[in-house]
């Protein structure tokens, strides 16, 4: 995987704008107050991925807002292979241990609310977010943060996020329950079974 770059469509975007957009996919705070943004407000949109997923809705939300785009990658990329990712990817959470990143959004300063995209891994959110969380500072930003899981829910992610962003302000969270790839490698590994043709 070569290095990704920030894609730019369109910059000062306007209040009403953002504000009009996030409540229609869900993601506007209660608060009125708190939704409010400056008219030249700039929008990043930040995610991981594994199955693509998440990056349908990343990709939906820089369309609706015109915002910039940046995907969060290790450096170290996780396996191919789900069973070794899922393994990795508990040892690298009960270790507490952050993957450094193949790079950060540069001028991160020059954005008012970041949209930050992520899967459900084990109940929680993965440690690359943690990664991401701890080389960004969010103080004074608003995040949205955006989700997509197998069915079980958030686990804990909101907590994660909001202990490593203790200074910015994070609206509601938008969910999506999506194909969980456990159950599909199954359903796929049984239909395989029964197909009358072997190597």
């Amino acid at each position: 995987m070569g290095q990704k770059r920030i894609f730019t469509r369109r910059q000062g975007l306007q209040g009403a704008l953002l504000l009009g957009a996030a409540m229609k996919l869900g993601l506007a705070s209660t608060n009125a107050k708190a939704q409010q943004s400056s008219s030249n407000a700039r929008v990043l949109v930040a995610y991981f991925t594994r199955t693509g997923n998440t990056r349908v809705i990343a990709g939906q939300i820089r369309r609706a807002l015109g915002a910039d785009l940046f995907e969060i990658q290790p450096a170290d990329p996780y396996p191919e292979d789900y069973e070794e990712t899922v393994t990795r990817a508990e040892r690298e959470w009960k270790a507490g241990y952050e993957p450094p990143l193949m790079a950060t959004v540069p001028d991160l300063a020059a954005y008012d609310v970041v949209f930050l995209g992520f899967p459900i891994w084990g109940m929680t959110a993965p440690a690359l977010i943690r990664s991401f969380l701890a080389r960004h500072d969010l103080s004074g930003k608003t995040l949205v943060p955006f989700i997509t899981h197998g069915g079980y829910g958030l686990g804990n992610s909101l907590s994660v996020v909001a202990k490593h962003a203790p200074k910015a302000r994070i609206l509601k969270a938008f969910s999506l329950k999506a194909d969980q790839e456990r159950q599909t490698l199954s359903q796929v590994k049984r239909w395989l079974d029964g197909v009358p043709v072997k190597p």
